[in-house]
């Protein structure tokens, strides 16, 4: 088992590459076959209309699960579908071995309807410390890497976010109506104000990716699960960005974060958009 960071900074100097090559293996054998061919029988869902799930993400995320687990003996793996069937295995991220954190296709529904706005999200993470994370949008061929301390680069560019133009409208992704309660739409009502252009997200993946390029300024989210969101918050951390939760804290991909939280382009704006998610509480 790896026991130190330092010996993870060796593993992903030796094993990044392959850790992408695993991610594009998956999309090119399991996703990308399936997509806009998808017959009745291989789409299912799960708590309600909304939520769906394929045969491409459950094979995606079983392709996942050997191969990065055998990249990294003594790793556990986190992926959105054997949590739900086994939900106790979320519990793994509290631990202290390394964790592979999978969402096999973030933006089902589009996959579903043939919209090209999904992707693939894995992220390494250990004692509730993120350390790299992959973004794959398999149908645009764009792949989004971040590494703890070395930068986040999109297709080997490097990203910076930078900061909104002053004076602009802040552009703002929320959690989705179709996805949110009654008291999680409140929650998110100081965004309906001047100065601010909110809309409903599609693929947070995605989402998180044009935060990095610095083409959104920032994501306003009601919910913590770790598969959404560790990929691309480290992705917008080392693009320069900040994230903070309604309580003014940094977000915590081990839970019990006060939301809803954001992630923005700078720190700045995230301080902005906390205080207006706060003044709606």
């Amino acid at each position: 088992m790896i026991k130190d960071n330092e010996t993870i900074d060796e593993f992903l100097a030796q094993h990044a590459a392959d850790v992408e090559e695993a991610v594009r293996k998956a999309a090119a054998a399991e996703i990308m076959p399936r997509f806009r061919q998808l017959a009745d029988h291989e789409v299912d869902q799960k708590a309600g209309p909304h939520d769906l799930v394929t045969d491409a993400d459950r094979l995606a995320e079983k392709y996942l699960t050997e191969v990065l687990g055998a990249l990294l003996p003594g790793s556990v793996v986190v992926g959105e579908e054997a949590v739900d069937a086994d939900p106790a295995s979320y519990e793994a991220l509290q631990g202290d071995a390394p964790v592979w954190i999978v969402d096999p296709v973030d933006g089902t529904r589009q996959f579903v309807h043939g919209d090209p706005g999904f992707c693939t999200l894995v992220a390494l993470a250990q004692r509730g410390v993120l350390l790299a994370s992959w973004t794959y949008a398999p149908a645009r061929d764009q792949m989004a890497t971040a590494i703890r301390g070395g930068g986040a680069h999109l297709d080997g560019v490097r990203l910076r976010s930078g900061a909104p133009e002053p004076g602009r409208d802040l552009d703002v992704a929320t959690s989705h109506p179709d996805y949110t309660t009654d008291a999680q739409k409140r929650e998110l009502l100081g965004l309906w104000t001047d100065g601010v252009r909110p809309r409903p997200c599609g693929s947070a993946g995605l989402e998180y990716l044009a935060v990095a390029r610095g083409e959104l300024d920032a994501t306003a989210f009601s919910w913590e699960l770790a598969w959404d969101h560790a990929a691309g918050i480290l992705l917008v951390e080392e693009a320069g960005g900040a994230h903070l939760t309604r309580a003014g804290e940094p977000f915590r991909i081990t839970g019990g974060n006060v939301l809803p939280f954001t992630t923005a382009r700078d720190a700045a704006t995230a301080r902005r958009v906390r205080e207006l998610l706060s003044g709606a509480a």
